[in-house]
């Protein structure tokens, strides 16, 4: 059986939109502890993404992106009898937020030519569209969870 989760940090909502999933957002931006940066960085990719897609909040948009990002199963690896089998598994709501979030920034990071805050509302917006690196990595995930269906019996 899984042990209990302890107690985690709850992050407070963001100073502009008034959301906890933001604030946790501009926290896996942050790099060397410099939070006022990626602050920066992730309200200017919004401010970006309000001028360029035209909706009332770029809130919205953030939110269809970690959603269309959002994997439902993963492959874990498990040790049967001396082989290795990857098992499908399904994921939890934090790890999927996180997941998303990450694919996103190594999405975005992966750009280059543009300032950070381009290639985050670029991705972000792509994403939010069904389309991109981060939503590319999530298919490929639940490709091989489908791939390796046979091994769920192993699931513990």
């Amino acid at each position: 059986m899984r042990r209990p989760v302890k107690n985690r940090n709850i992050v407070g909502p963001d100073m502009k939109y008034n959301s906890a999933r933001v604030e946790k957002f501009i926290n896996s931006v942050m790099w060397d502890g410099k939070k006022s940066t990626a602050r920066k960085v992730v309200y200017d990719s919004f401010d970006l993404i309000k001028e360029k897609t035209k909706v009332e909040s770029p809130l919205e948009l953030f939110e269809t992106a970690i959603r269309n990002v959002s994997p439902q199963v993963e492959i874990r690896s498990r040790r049967v009898g001396g082989a290795n089998y990857q098992v499908p598994r399904e994921v939890r709501p934090e790890r999927k937020q996180a997941l998303a979030f990450r694919w996103i920034l190594l999405a975005a990071r992966a750009r280059k030519g543009m300032p950070m805050h381009k290639r985050l509302a670029e991705e972000l917006i792509a994403a939010s569209n069904n389309e991109g690196s981060a939503v590319k990595k999530r298919e490929d995930t639940h490709r091989m969870a489908e791939a390796n269906k046979a091994f769920a019996h192993f699931a513990w």
